[in-house]
């Protein structure tokens, strides 16, 4: 291999480090007596990893890990047949259990041990967290692809799930005194909200706000899911009130506070993807809250609603190539457009969604107003994926235990906002006491519980609107 810090490696010195590195599985009889690798060895594999050039080299040691390391079929395809012919012959069932052993022991890819090994090294939890990180990167620029390489950040995710788990995470919460790489890695890993500047975190952390994160035991201080709440007295309805910048108040009157809106959740290490975290995130900081102000008794979200544009300008071009017109806005709506805009044709309500321009027009925000909230209500309440709903914000919260509670007209006035959502956002309203019903209904039945006002938009869709 090329000196420290070289970006590419032969693929023979690719092939000894792995065949070094990952550990053989060792044969079921001897599984406990089995010598553990060499710690070295580990070390050895992260240094040549981080060695490694972001991009192709890495994309090309991970497409080789999970490719000749995997799974041994045969072994599988052996130990299957046993655990048929135990249950043909119908022996005793220790025999059926000990055959079933068996084959879920050859189940394990072979690198499974390597990646246990990592975790056990000091500052190797973090590596994986990195490694999954380049392997999630990886499959959605298609930079590394194939069955391999999906099932390997499957067993990887599942593994982290289980040293992730909230027994290992500490809750902590930001304030202006936090350490400054705490506040700077805060403020760059803000997700749905940019912090503009350091005015604008001191608000964020300061009087009538919280802030708080995970971490975990063997990474202490370091922010693994960040959760922003607001202290307000009613459910918000603009993020612009809470997030714009306005001189820090100095004392809080807890009189004024009666609710918690959680207004940001954001994952800051990509490697934790699919990992439950921002459920227990949420969970505990209720708790948290009720302790430190008992007096709040509503919990709610400002959500973003990220997408809709995006279905609803789709929805339009499939709508224009099935019918000469769109059937989305009704006739009295088309022609109201067209007294704006001068035409209401499907092309030219695309152009508008697409560019931010129409909110600039008082008349076209007030026309647009009743079609995109009911447009809205369906793609939240209607629009489903494998039978849930289709938003991936919704699917969380509702997978929670949330209500579908209210969808807010112009509360994101970014131009993020309006990109996204045509400047919509929506809570949904934790009741503490139904979570877990709502949660299993959803879960079970695939019911989303929502509120009158998104029924009744619902309703409106369905009367107006065709699809």
């Amino acid at each position: 291999r090329g000196p420290a810090g070289s970006s590419t490696a032969s693929p023979s010195s690719m092939e000894e480090l792995l065949s070094r590195s990952v550990p053989p599985l060792p044969p079921y009889e001897t599984k406990e007596k089995a010598p553990p690798p060499a710690e070295l060895r580990s070390a050895e594999f992260v240094r040549f990893y981080r060695g490694l050039a972001a991009g192709p080299p890495r994309a090309e040691l991970l497409t080789r890990l999970a490719r000749d390391f995997g799974v041994d079929h045969g072994r599988v395809a052996e130990f299957s047949a046993k655990v048929l012919q135990a249950r043909e012959q119908q022996r005793e069932p220790g025999a059926l259990l000990q055959a079933e052993d068996r084959l879920r022991y050859y189940l394990n890819p072979q690198y499974r041990g390597l990646f246990q090994h990592l975790g056990r090294l000091e500052g190797g939890l973090r590596f994986l967290v990195e490694l999954r990180g380049d392997l999630v990167e990886g499959l959605a620029s298609k930079a590394v692809d194939g069955p391999h390489v999906k099932e390997m950040s499957g067993v990887l995710k599942n593994m982290l799930s289980e040293w992730f788990s909230t027994g290992f995470l500490n809750l902590e919460r930001v304030t202006w005194q936090s350490p400054c790489e705490v506040l700077q890695k805060i403020s760059d890993s803000e997700a749905v909200h940019p912090v503009r500047n350091w005015v604008d975190m001191k608000r964020r952390v300061g009087s009538y706000r919280r802030c708080y994160f995970f971490s975990h035991c063997a990474i202490p201080g370091e922010p693994l899911i960040v959760l922003h709440v607001a202290l307000t007295s009613d459910i918000s309805s603009s993020i612009q009130a809470i997030v714009k910048e306005v001189p820090p108040l100095e004392t809080e009157d807890t009189d004024k506070i009666t609710t918690a809106i959680f207004y940001s959740i954001s994952l800051t290490q990509q490697g934790l993807q699919g990992v439950e975290l921002g459920t227990y995130l949420i969970k505990r900081v209720v708790k948290e809250l009720q302790k430190e102000l008992p007096q709040i008794k509503t919990f709610s979200t400002l959500s973003p609603i990220p997408g809709f544009t995006k279905w609803l300008v789709g929805l339009l071009s499939s709508q224009t190539k099935e019918l000469e017109r769109n059937e989305l806005f009704t006739e009295s709506e088309r022609q109201e457009i067209c007294e704006i805009t001068g035409d209401s044709t499907t092309e030219t309500l695309k152009k508008l969604l697409n560019n931010n321009e129409w909110v600039r027009s008082e008349k076209l925000v007030q026309v647009l107003h009743s079609p995109l909230m009911r447009l809205c209500a369906w793609y939240l309440y209607g629009e489903k994926h494998r039978g849930y709903a289709l938003n991936p914000v919704a699917n969380f919260h509702l997978q929670n235990g949330s209500v579908l509670w209210r969808i807010n007209w112009m509360a994101d006035t970014s131009p993020r906002g309006i990109a996204a959502a045509c400047g919509m956002m929506v809570n949904y309203r934790y009741f503490l006491e139904e979570t877990a019903t709502n949660s299993a209904a959803y879960l079970g039945t695939k019911q989303i519980k929502a509120s009158e006002q998104v029924l009744s938009l619902v309703s409106q869709f369905q009367q107006n609107s065709k699809l």
